[in-house]
């Protein structure tokens, strides 16, 4: 959050205990922003509230809401349409078994709200459904006329070639609102083994996109039987700076047009649009000359060795009989 901000609503579609929105709220100034929430878990809702008292933002604790943002999403304005957000986070689950309630979803009021469309379900691994392109399509959906936010998804949203996935994708290009995608190191959470990039939508964003691969970044520690990558104060604020300031980085980050995306298939990953570096090496006139004689003599040798070996093959088929 860089520019001057107040009386701003947050919200979070996946809240859990509240981490990124309290994160957001500490940004923004807990006195200018209000907070809104939902989420499936009752005992992470009551957390929430918890934070909220411990981060001056009590006057937001009639927000947060327990129940199923998907199916049944809370906020609604005055007319009954779905609440518009001006700031949104979200770390939403990537996967779970939503198989019970896919063909509720596919109603009038829910056609815009997921415009990629609703998954199938599967036959078996029902606990493999990705639940995580609904989030986005949501937060697509509710973010305000000049809203940004911020979603975690796991990487191969970011390169996925046909489906939901590259529907949405298409989507963010087309209303232009995309800021960028930064492509964070494996084991960034404790909680995910899953390689995860950060998408930034940005409603007011028509001009260029930044893609940063901050993959090759951080340092790996143990924690318990698990293993952590950690970033560095330093590391952070060079992506944060890479993102805002709209940097080119050789194998860092890219600054591309929303039609160079199109041209690439809607690929968000930076290193897709790296260049190819081809190594020329200066040599001299008499340094060629040499080189290409060594070349002569080495294929002189090779087709001599190929005439003996021609003569022995020829002289020992001549000795094979029919016994």
């Amino acid at each position: 959050v860089n520019e001057e901000v107040s009386n701003v609503t947050c919200y979070d579609p996946s809240a859990g205990s509240g981490t990124l929105l309290m994160n957001l709220a500490h940004a923004i100034g807990e006195e200018k922003c209000t907070i809104y929430s939902q989420d499936i878990s009752q005992k992470s809702s009551s957390l929430l509230r918890l934070n909220l008292i411990l981060n001056n933002l009590v006057h937001s604790i009639q927000n947060i809401i327990q129940g199923n943002t998907i199916l049944h999403p809370y906020h609604k304005d005055d007319n009954g349409k779905l609440t518009k957000f001006d700031y949104i986070v979200s770390n939403p689950p990537f996967k779970l078994d939503f198989s019970d309630y896919v063909a509720d979803l596919d109603t009038k009021e829910n056609h815009d709200r997921f415009f990629a469309g609703l998954p199938n379900v599967p036959k078996a691994a029902k606990d493999k459904m990705a639940i995580y392109p609904l989030f986005i399509q949501h937060i697509m959906h509710t973010l305000s006329e000049k809203g940004k936010a911020a979603i975690v998804v796991p990487t191969g949203f970011i390169t996925a070639q046909s489906g939901i996935e590259k529907k949405i994708r298409e989507k963010m290009v087309a209303e232009k609102m995309l800021s960028g995608v930064v492509s964070m190191p494996s084991n960034i959470f404790a909680t995910t083994g899953t390689n995860v990039s950060i998408l930034f939508l940005n409603k007011a964003n028509k001009g260029d996109v930044v893609l940063i691969d901050a993959s090759k970044l951080g340092t790996t520690v143990k924690e318990g039987k698990n293993q952590k990558t950690l970033l560095s104060s330093e590391e952070e604020q060079l992506i944060i700076d890479t993102f805002n300031n709209k940097v080119a980085k050789e194998d860092f980050s890219v600054v591309v047009s929303y039609e160079d995306i199109k041209a690439k298939n809607y690929s968000l990953s930076a290193g897709q649009y790296f260049e190819v570096k081809i190594d020329y090496v200066d040599i001299t006139h008499e340094e060629f000359t040499a080189k290409l004689n060594g070349f002569e003599e080495n294929l002189k040798g090779l087709f001599t060795e190929s005439k003996v070996l021609e003569k022995e093959i020829e002289n020992n088929l001549k000795g094979l009989r029919y016994e």
